[in-house]
């Protein structure tokens, strides 16, 4: 999965077929066989470079392939193996990765990545053991959707830039329908106070525009992964 996410990472924003043509150098074209094409392996071996044209292989494609499994595991942890749950979060994840990186690098969340996961989480609240009910859902994504369009819409005029894109909206929303009420404002909240540290410790320049959508994806998946029992006691006081 974690190479599959990375060739989502690297064709998905250029608009090339996932499928076609096969693993390869983006420099020189090589076909990479697939014993030179091991998730880790192949990248510790190879040092990171091309095995015919020596060029350098990005490293968020080892940090993809590193992190993917260790998620996937720690959501099975967490959940259990064969829950509703488990597989819902595991389906989210899925789509966050990529979406993590794409932003992180190219400053965009595409709706191919984003929408899907309103109808999917809608789809995972229909269904028997799911921890919040589709009403929940749907209630939840409709009032964030409006706020965030509102408050997107409000800083355009006062500012005249825009100060969150169409991206984070879908993204929201979708993660909207997966945690429900009682989760997306502390999701936010992470996210938010995430993205001040960074911009503190790593912009430090006024105008300088970065991407808020690996913010939203770390607070979702710290919340997913144990954050939302520290918030427990604000929850139910």
């Amino acid at each position: 999965m974690g190479s599959f996410f990375n060739v989502v990472i690297s064709r998905l924003p250029h608009k090339e077929s996932l499928l076609y043509p096969p693993s390869h150098c983006s420099d020189c074209g090589y076909k990479i066989p697939p014993w030179k094409n091991v998730p880790v392996l192949s990248y510790l071996l190879l040092r990171g470079k091309c095995s015919k044209c020596g060029a350098k292989i990005h490293w968020h494609h080892l940090l993809v392939e590193v992190v993917t499994p260790i998620l996937f595991v720690a959501i099975h942890l967490r959940y259990g193996f064969g829950s509703v749950i488990f597989f819902k979060y595991l389906v989210l994840m899925g789509f966050l990765i990529p979406i993590f990186f794409i932003d992180a690098f190219h400053q965009l969340i595409l709706h191919v990545t984003s929408i899907p996961l309103i109808v999917i989480g809608l789809g995972f609240a229909l269904m028997p053991g799911n921890d919040i009910s589709i009403l929940n859902a749907l209630i939840t994504a409709m009032i964030s959707f409006t706020l965030l369009l509102g408050l997107a819409w409000f800083y355009t005029k006062v500012k005249k830039r825009e100060g969150l894109g169409g991206g984070d909206l879908w993204l929201v929303t979708g993660i909207a329908t997966f945690v429900g009420a009682l989760a997306l404002p502390w999701i936010l909240l992470i996210a938010s106070l995430l993205g001040i540290i960074y911009f503190f410790v790593g912009v430090r320049i006024k105008e300088q525009v970065f991407a808020f959508g690996p913010f939203i994806v770390l607070g979702t998946v710290l919340w997913i992964l144990g954050l939302d029992r520290l918030a427990m006691p604000f929850m139910y006081p």
